[in-house]
Formats: structure tokens, C-alpha cells, sequence
């Protein structure tokens, strides 16, 4: 054990440098900007020192287009005898800068022990601590048994369909035993999985009219107003009450949520180099987009129906109300049991590392664990990586050099455990 944590200290400007390189590439989530980029990247050094890497196109997934194609990075390095695959999987793309930095999003500054950009929380720093982690590992014990996989995968931010889904799909977890996702919930938690998820769009339809005669028309955004009104009476309150025994971070996440994503009713925006006055309409279409975030305890039967009984209430109380309820994603809660053997294992290496006992969470959000348990049929998958969750997607976002460096001496005990004690 102390060799491979000093061989993990012996990296640390590695680690950084490492960390840093991978801000500087801005792989922005929509519309998907230098994934080639950062695989390729990715490539080059892990091809270096031994690696077998495979650059993997989602062709054909949402958002894949040849100006801003999905490309996914698999990298395999085999050991010296059979035994258990231990993949690492880590998105690259990072979601919209957004207002109110004090640091240039992707300059990658080191300030006291942090360093500061869009991803470094979620997830390059995970990436990163996955990769020195490994290449350590490697350096200490050459002659391991098994094998292990890094990938660096699109689109987790817009629900993961150009990367893991893909790879799933395609059997690229068939033959793999561990999954650790090195998402940003604290060194010392492990994250046995994520609250389901649906995400719906509610349309309202009126009739367009002139706006100086509304009376002529039907106003699709009063109706929305109805429906926002009824959500605030019952829908809100219900939710409140429901209370899952999964644990979920943070605290508020224990209960059932909804939020609007957005809405937009009547005139389309204008481009920006439109200065001019919108027409005057009653407008005939307002659409929300609601999200909502569902327990293990809840079925999503359920939890669709209890929408429809909401719109079905407004109608009957509006004559004129006709909407269209439209699915737009959906995903079950998942779990990982606290027996699992990648859990036990990362369980061990926390208490070795940190010295004291590992946490058990869930996340309020999903990530890719859904698609490696539903389609790549594996629940032997956690979360566990380096940085604080309530960074991301923040301004100023940042990961902590030393929490890196802890994170992949966890890594490497887990791959130690699995691929040479037990070897």
C-alpha cells in the first residue's frame, strides 16, 4: 500500500497538468464541441505508455452530426494472468459556461490548492485522478492480474445516449466485472446510484387573435397560468410529502421534485440583431418543459398519472382548455446493493486511505450508472470520484488538488485489491 500511494504522490504534477489540459479543451454540451479533441488528446498519452485505445463515433445518437460528431475514447490495458475487468468511466463534456465568473471558465488557473474551471468538478478531475491512478497502479504492479479500462464518453450532460448508451448497446460493458464512475460526491462517499427521473413537455392551445382584441382569441399562456396555479395548490404540496429511505443528497432530494425547465409561449424570440417591436397576438401555443425527479418507493405509472389528474382538474374547471402532455425522456431509479463486491472494495480503500469509514449515498440526479445497469445489464457500478457536488454546474467551479490526489489513491487500492490480492 505505500508504494502505490507514494507512487500516487510521486504524480501529483502530473495530475494537475493532467487536470488542467483537459479544462483548456472546451468540450460544451449542447451543441458538443471538441470531443474529437479531447479523445484524441487522450489517446495520444495513454497510447504512449501501453494502452490499446479505440476512438468510438455514436453515429446516429441525438445531437451526433458530422459538425459535432460523438466521439467516445475506450482505452484497455491487459494484465499479465486472467482475471477481473476494472473499468473506470468518465464523461468529457461539460455543460454552458453561464454568467457570473470571476476566472476564465476554461483557463484552468491553480489558486490555493484548487483548480478552477468549467468540468473540474464535473468530471475532469475524476477523469484525471481515474487515469494517474491507473497508470500508478501499472507502474507498481506490472505483472497484475485481469485487466483495465478508462473511457471518456459524450453526452452525459443530455442524458448520455452519444456515449455510454452507445457503448452499452454495442456491448462494450459484456465483459466487464467493476464499473466506478468518478462523479464529484466526495472522496470519502460512495454512490450506490440516482433518483428516476421523467422529463415531459405540457403544450396549452388557444386561438390566435389580434392582441387589441383578445376577447376574439384564447390565450394559451392564461391556460399555462392555470395549470402553473394548480401546480403550486396540489402538485408541489403532494411531492413534499413523499420521502424515500434511499439516501439521497442532499437533504432535500430525500423528497420528490419538480422543476420547470422552461417555457415559452406566443411570438417566437427574435434573432439579436432584431431591434424592432413584436407584432401584437394573442398567442395560440404556450409549452413548458417539466422535470420531474421520483423515488424508489414511487412507480412512474404513477407519477405520469398524477400530472394527467392535474391537467384533467384544470380542464374541467376551463372549457376551453385543450393541451398535449408529450414524453421526453424517462429513467428508473437505480441502486446498487452495500454487498456488492466493487462497494465492499471501495469501502476498504477509503477507510485505508482517509482513515475512517466510507458514507453511502444517492445522487439527486441521474448519471450514466442507468445506462450500464438497464442496458449493459451490470449492477456491480457505483460512483466515486474526487470534488464536491454542489460545485457543479456553478460559476467559479472548481476541484481540489489534494482531493484528487486522496480519490486516486482510493482508485489504485481498489484496482490493487481486485487485480493483484485477490489476483
Amino acid at each position: 500500500m505505500t508504494r502505490l500511494k507514494d507512487a500516487i504522490d510521486d504524480r501529483r504534477e502530473q495530475l494537475i497538468a493532467l487536470t488542467q489540459d483537459l479544462i483548456r479543451i472546451p468540450t460544451l454540451n449542447p451543441p458538443g464541441r471538441h470531443y474529437l479533441d479531447i479523445c484524441e488528446y487522450l489517446q495520444a498519452r495513454m497510447s504512449r505508455q501501453g494502452w490499446k485505445c479505440d476512438l468510438i463515433r455514436a453515429t446516429g445518437t441525438p445531437g451526433d452530426s458530422d459538425r459535432y460528431p460523438r466521439w467516445n475514447l475506450v482505452a484497455r490495458r491487459a494484465g499479465a494472468r486472467r482475471g477481473d475487468c476494472v473499468h473506470f468511466n468518465s464523461h468529457h463534456d461539460v455543460v454552458e459556461v453561464g454568467h457570473g465568473w470571476s476566472r476564465d471558465p476554461f483557463g484552468a488557473e491553480l489558486v490555493d490548492g484548487r483548480i478552477y474551471g468549467r468540468g473540474s468538478c464535473d468530471m475532469k478531475g475524476g477523469l484525471a485522478a481515474s487515469i494517474i491512478a491507473a497508470e500508478a497502479f501499472v507502474a507498481t504492479w506490472p505483472d497484475h492480474a485481469g485487466s483495465i479500462e478508462i473511457s471518456a464518453t459524450a453526452d452525459e450532460e443530455s442524458g448520455g445516449y452519444g456515449g455510454v448508451a452507445y457503448l452499452a448497446e454495442h456491448g462494450a460493458f459484456a465483459h466487464v466485472d467493476h464499473v466506478i464512475i468518478p462523479e464529484p460526491l466526495h472522496k470519502d462517499r460512495i454512490c450506490l446510484g440516482h433518483r428516476g427521473v421523467w422529463w415531459a413537455e405540457i403544450e396549452t392551445q388557444g386561438r390566435i387573435a389580434h392582441g387589441s382584441m383578445p376577447f376574439l382569441g384564447d390565450c394559451a399562456v392564461r391556460h399555462m397560468g392555470a395549470v402553473l396555479a394548480e401546480m403550486e395548490a396540489s402538485l408541489w404540496p403532494l411531492l413534499a410529502g413523499k420521502r424515500t429511505e434511499m439516501p439521497v443528497i442532499p437533504e432535500g432530494a430525500r423528497s420528490s421534485t419538480l422543476n420547470i425547465n422552461a417555457i415559452h409561449g406566443g411570438a417566437a424570440e427574435h434573432d439579436a440583431d432584431y431591434t424592432g417591436l413584436p407584432a401584437p397576438c394573442v398567442p395560440d401555443r404556450c409549452r413548458i418543459v417539466i422535470d420531474r425527479r421520483f423515488l424508489m418507493e414511487e412507480d412512474l405509472a404513477e407519477v405520469k398519472a398524477e400530472v394527467t389528474a392535474l391537467l384533467d382538474r384544470v380542464k374541467a374547471q376551463r372549457p376551453s382548455f385543450r393541451y398535449e402532455l408529450r414524453d421526453l425522456f424517462e429513467v428508473v431509479p437505480s441502486m446498487t446493493d452495500r454487498d456488492a463486491p466493487v462497494v465492499r472494495t471501495t469501502a476498504q480503500a477509503i477507510q485505508r486511505v482517509l482513515g475512517h469509514e466510507a458514507a453511502y449515498v444517492v445522487s439527486p440526479g441521474t448519471y450514466d450508472q442507468k445506462h450500464i445497469d438497464r442496458i449493459g445489464k451490470l449492477k456491480n457500478c457505483i460512483a466515486y470520484g474526487p470534488g464536491i457536488l454542489d460545485l457543479a454546474h456553478q460559476p467559479d467551479e472548481w476541484i481540489g488538488v489534494q482531493d484528487m490526489v486522496d480519490s486516486a489513491k482510493v482508485m489504485a487500492l481498489v484496482l490493487e485489491d481486485l487485480l493483484t490480492l485477490k489476483g
